[in-house]
């Protein structure tokens, strides 16, 4: 046996004991002090697109705590801010990248220029590969502006490539008895200027609103800035009141694991705002994943954690929720979206 099987075999060993441990692991007990209604926990497949699922996710909890129950298509909000890419990349010469990666406030910007449809209505992508569809909609830009074809000359064929891989769309939106345009819609279950975006870094000054400025935020969306107390007394007041809030920040961190359910920083320590400056400027702490939060709990040791509808399936102790604590909100968190009444 040559050296480099040997080592081969040592990794296979001590990746399937790794796995074992972590399968063993027993799960996690928790107090649940607040269990907001959500509507049942989606699977984003292969696609990037949680900013729209965990925004949609919000605003559907936000409706059932009023009694007023609205199932919302993702697949809807994903091809409208995938067009909208085109037409930037097309007036841009084909320079400009189309991509499905966003930010919870691009569901909302999105869905007021385009509309939305309910979920029954369009959700028929499968898991399709959004990333491959954006590559896709680049080269036909740049194609199409090279010919200066114009939107109405390239329209056809950008719509085909949408219905080719993500379904066809309504046009209308019925429900209760009633007939929307998916712009009248939208309106209907997310007025204009309802949710704000909130963030918290100290190299823009505090209460006042800024573009944040990580990659995936391409529309240039304002965030108003506010001390890490503040942002997170905010998410706590709304979640208490039963309101719609989305979170948005990193899961690529090791004490993030889907499969237990759990967030946690190694060490349960107090996060300053120099922490999280620190790590944000550092890229310790990057815009990676979106979800609704909808509850609060403790753990056997009385610390608080905010729980959290994922959009990765329900394969994990807790049928696909995450319990994300205190402590790793406050240092991972790049923003949250709640009602404009909770500030």
């Amino acid at each position: 046996m040559s050296r480099f099987q040997l080592f081969l075999l040592v990794a296979a060993a001590w990746l399937a004991a790794s796995c074992r441990e972590a399968a063993e692991a027993p799960p996690v007990e928790f107090d649940v002090e607040v269990l907001n209604a959500f509507t049942p926990v989606k699977d984003q497949g292969s696609s990037p697109s949680c900013w729209a699922y965990a925004m949609l996710a919000a605003i559907e909890t936000e409706h059932i705590m009023r009694g007023d129950s609205v199932h919302l298509s993702a697949d809807y909000a994903v091809r409208a801010y995938l067009a909208d890419g085109y037409r930037r990349c097309y007036l841009a010469g084909g320079e400009a990248e189309v991509s499905p990666r966003g930010t919870a406030m691009a569901l909302i910007g999105t869905i007021m220029q385009y509309g939305l449809v309910t979920y029954d209505a369009c959700h028929g992508s499968d898991g399709a590969n959004t990333e491959v569809l954006a590559r896709k909609l680049g080269r036909l830009a740049a194609m199409e502006a090279r010919r200066r074809a114009g939107f109405g000359g390239s329209g056809c064929r950008l719509g085909s490539l949408l219905d080719e891989n993500l379904g066809p769309v309504p046009r209308k939106v019925f429900m209760y008895g009633a007939e929307y345009t998916p712009q009248e819609f939208a309106r209907s279950v997310c007025a204009p200027g309802e949710y704000v975006g909130l963030t918290s870094f100290t190299h823009h000054p505090f209460y006042a609103d800024f573009a944040l400025e990580v990659p995936d935020n391409r529309r240039r969306d304002l965030f108003t800035n506010v001390p890490i107390d503040t942002l997170v007394a905010v998410m706590e007041r709304a979640v208490r009141a039963g309101r719609g809030v989305c979170w948005e920040g990193d899961t690529s961190e090791p004490g993030f694991s889907f499969g237990r359910g759990v967030a946690t920083l190694p060490e349960a320590t107090p996060v300053a705002q120099a922490d999280r400056q620190r790590a944000f400027e550092r890229f310790d702490t990057t815009d990676d994943h979106c979800m609704a939060v909808v509850g609060l709990a403790r753990d056997a040791k009385g610390r608080r954690f905010f729980i959290m509808k994922n959009s990765w399936g329900t394969k994990n102790p807790f049928g696909g929720l995450m319990y994300l604590s205190e402590d790793y909100v406050r240092l991972k968190t790049i923003a949250v979206v709640v009602p404009r009444e909770e500030i």
